[in-house]
C-alpha cells in the first residue's frame, strides 16, 4: 500500500498540568472545574498566535505553530495568564503547567503530526519545573533576538532515545536565572523532591512476617494474616502501599531489605513475627522509618485466635496514627468487614487463598475445595464465595477448566451470593468490573470498578481495571494515571514472572491516547513482546516513516504471528474505537500480504 508522506518544518508546543492525578485524588470536582478554567486560557492563546492544537488528553495539550516566535510568545502568555488565574481562584487547587517547545522537521498526516520534533518537545516538557518553559537550542537560536524575557541556559539533559547530552534553555516567570536543579531527570532527585511536598503520601510495605512455629504447615495462617493487614492498608487513601505480590516477592526472591526499599522508594516498612499455639496467637510487629533506619512503633500481642481481627485492626490503626497523627479514618471501621466469626471457616478461607496464589492447576482445584469447606463451616462467609468465583476465573483463564455456560453461571451465582451477604466485598466488584470489561459492557464495568476503587484505592488489581475501562471510554489521562500507579505498586502481578502484563496495558493506553513517544520509551521494557504491542509498535514506526522491517523484534514477531487471523485478534484488543480498530486491522493485513 503506497502512501504519500507529507513533511514540514514546524514548531511544536507541548504542555501538561503538574500533579494532575494527585489533585484528582484530593478533589475531583474542584480539579476538573479549575482545569476547564485553565484550558479556557490556554486554548484561545494558542489560536490567537495562529497555533493549532492537534492532540489533547484533557490535562495535556500539543500544538503546532508555523512561526517559532509566535510559539514562544504563546508559551510566555500562557504561563503569565495561568499565574493571574491562580491569584483569582478562591476554591480548588491552583494548577501549574509545564511547557516544552522545539522546532524541527515533522510528518503531517491529516490532522495529526508525528516525528522527532514532537518527541523532543514532549520530553522537554516532562523535564520542566512547574511554571517553566524549556526550549531546545535550535528553537532558542531562532527566537532569542525577538523575545523580550531573558532566555537562560539550563545545561544539558538526558532525552531518552534521543541524546544523553541535550542542551536546553529556559524561560521563567520570575526574575533571575533558573534554579540549578531545573530539568533534572534523575528519578532519585524527583523522588526526594516529592517526599518534601506537603501532600506527599507515606509509602509503606508490609513484608512477610517470620513464622515462629515449628510446623511449616502453619505458614498459610501467618501469610494470610499478613495479607489481610496489607488489604486493610490498601483501603486507606492517605497512604500508598505496595502490593501483596511485591511484598511477598521480597521473601521469595531473597532480596536485601535495603535494595527493596530503594527499588520502591519506601518511606516505611512493617515487619514482624507470628507464633501460634493451640488457640493462642503471639504477634510481634514493628514500624521502621527507612530514612533514618529507626523503629518508630512496635508492639507484642498475646491473644486467642478469636481476637485476630481485633489485632489486625489495632495494628493498622496504630501504624496509621503513628504516620499521620490522630485522625479518624472511615476505612478503619474493620468490624463491618469481618469475613466470619467462625475460626474454622476463616482458616479454610486462608488455606484456599494460599493455594490460589500458587497459580498451579492442582493447587487451583484444592483451593476450590477449601473455599467449599469455608462455606460449609459458615454459609455467611461472603469472602469464601467471592474467592471461589475468583479461583474459577483463574482456572478458566489459564485453561485448567473449560469456560462453559454452566461454569460461568456457577461463578456468577457465587458473586451474587457474596454481594448479597456483603455489598461492599471488593473482590466481587473487581470481578464484575473485569467481566463487564471483557464483554464490552462499559457502563456496568465502570460502575463496579469505581465501587471497588472507593473501597480499596491502593489495590493494583483495582487500579488496573479502572485504568483499562477509562481508556476505552475516552478518559485517557485518568486511565493512564491508574495504570501507571498499578505498575509502580505492583510491577509483577500475581501469577506472572515478568512486568510484561503491566507494560502491555500501559503501552496500549499510550497508543490509544496518541502518545507515541511514550510507547517508544516503554517498548524497551518488554521481556517478551505480545502480539498487540508488536502490531501497535510496528504501526507507530510505519506512521513515523522509521525503519523497522529489519529490526529483530519485528522479524521475530512476523515469523510468530503471520498465520494469525488478524480480524479475530484485533477484535480481541477491545479498543472500543471503530476507526482505530479498522486502521490496525488494515495495517496487519498489509504486513501479512507484504510477507507472503
Amino acid at each position: 500500500m503506497e502512501t504519500t508522506i507529507i513533511r514540514d518544518t514546524l514548531t511544536i508546543f507541548a504542555t501538561d498540568c503538574v500533579g494532575f492525578s494527585r489533585h484528582m485524588e484530593e478533589s475531583e470536582e474542584g480539579t476538573l472545574i479549575n482545569l476547564k478554567k485553565c484550558r479556557s486560557v490556554i486554548d484561545p492563546i494558542i489560536h490567537t498566535h495562529n497555533g493549532r492544537i492537534f492532540h489533547t488528553a484533557g490535562d495535556s495539550v500539543i500544538a503546532e505553530f508555523s512561526s517559532p516566535v509566535a510559539c514562544v510568545q504563546a508559551a510566555i502568555a500562557v504561563q503569565k495568564q495561568i499565574v493571574a488565574l491562580n491569584q483569582k481562584l478562591t476554591s480548588g487547587p491552583k494548577l501549574q503547567w509545564r511547557i516544552g517547545a522545539h522546532v524541527d522537521d515533522v510528518i503531517v498526516e491529516k490532522e495529526n503530526i508525528f516525528g522527532r520534533g514532537v518527541n523532543i518537545a514532549a520530553r522537554l516538557e516532562s523535564l520542566c519545573t512547574p511554571g517553566q518553559i524549556l526550549l531546545s537550542r535550535k528553537l532558542t537560536e531562532e527566537v532569542q533576538e525577538q523575545i523580550e524575557p531573558t532566555i537562560y541556559p539550563a545545561g544539558t539533559r538526558v532525552l531518552k532515545n534521543i541524546s544523553d547530552n541535550y542542551e536546553v534553555f529556559c524561560i521563567t516567570m520570575h526574575d533571575g536565572p533558573p534554579d540549578s536543579s531545573v530539568g533534572t531527570s534523575s528519578s532519585a532527585k524527583a523522588a526526594s523532591k516529592a517526599k518534601q511536598q506537603k501532600n506527599h503520601k507515606p509509602k509503606i510495605a508490609v513484608i512477610p512476617f517470620v513464622n515462629r512455629n515449628q510446623s511449616e504447615d502453619s505458614g498459610f495462617l501467618v501469610d494470610g494474616i499478613v495479607e489481610d493487614i496489607i488489604t486493610e492498608f490498601s483501603m486507606i487513601r492517605e497512604l500508598e502501599i505496595v502490593s501483596r505480590q511485591t511484598s511477598f516477592d521480597f521473601r521469595n526472591k531473597e532480596l536485601e531489605l535495603h535494595d527493596f526499599i530503594q527499588q520502591f522508594e519506601l518511606d516505611y516498612v512493617v515487619s514482624g513475627s507470628i507464633r501460634t499455639a493451640g488457640k493462642r496467637v503471639r504477634i510481634s510487629v514493628e514500624l521502621l522509618d527507612t530514612h533514618d533506619d529507626k523503629v518508630v512503633w512496635s508492639k507484642k500481642y498475646d491473644r486467642v485466635m478469636d481476637d485476630i481481627f481485633d489485632v489486625q485492626d489495632e495494628i493498622v490503626r496504630k501504624i496509621t496514627i503513628a504516620l499521620m497523627g490522630e485522625i479518624e479514618l472511615a476505612s478503619l471501621q474493620r468490624a463491618k468487614r469481618k469475613p466470619t466469626e467462625n475460626m474454622s471457616s476463616y482458616e479454610f478461607l486462608l488455606r484456599g487463598k494460599e493455594l490460589h496464589h500458587r497459580f498451579e492447576q492442582q493447587s487451583n482445584g484444592q483451593a476450590l475445595g477449601m473455599f467449599d469447606q469455608a462455606i460449609k463451616a459458615d454459609p455467611n462467609n461472603a469472602q469464601a464465595y467471592a474467592w471461589k468465583a475468583c479461583t474459577m476465573g483463574q482456572a478458566i483463564g489459564r485453561g485448567y477448566i473449560e469456560g462453559t455456560p454452566e461454569v460461568f453461571s456457577e461463578a456468577m451465582t457465587l458473586i451474587d451470593n457474596a454481594i448479597e451477604l456483603n455489598e461492599k466485598d471488593l473482590e466481587c466488584h473487581r470481578l464484575l468490573a473485569e467481566i463487564h470489561l471483557a464483554t464490552q459492557k462499559f457502563t456496568l464495568a465502570k460502575k463496579h470498578a469505581r465501587t471497588a476503587l472507593r473501597i480499596s484505592p491502593n489495590d493494583p488489581r483495582i487500579l488496573s481495571v479502572n485504568g483499562e475501562i477509562l481508556l476505552r471510554t475516552g478518559s485517557f489521562t485518568q486511565g493512564l494515571s491508574y495504570l501507571e500507579k498499578a505498575y509502580e505498586l505492583d510491577p509483577i502481578p500475581q501469577g506472572q514472572v515478568t512486568s510484561d502484563r503491566r507494560v502491555a496495558a500501559l503501552f496500549a493506553g499510550y497508543f490509544m491516547a496518541g502518545q507515541y513517544y511514550k510507547c517508544e520509551d516503554l517498548f524497551d521494557e518488554f521481556d517478551n513482546v505480545d502480539k498487540r504491542s508488536w502490531l501497535m509498535m510496528a504501526h507507530i514506526q510505519h506512521k513515523q516513516q522509521q525503519p523497522y522491517d529489519s529490526r529483530k523484534w519485528f522479524r521475530n514477531g512476523l515469523d510468530s504471528y503471520r498465520q494469525l487471523n488478524w480480524e479475530t485478534e484485533v477484535g480481541r484488543f477491545n479498543l472500543n474505537n471503530q476507526a482505530l480498530t479498522e486502521e490496525l486491522l488494515g495495517f496487519a493485513n498489509q504486513l501479512v500480504q507484504s510477507a507472503s
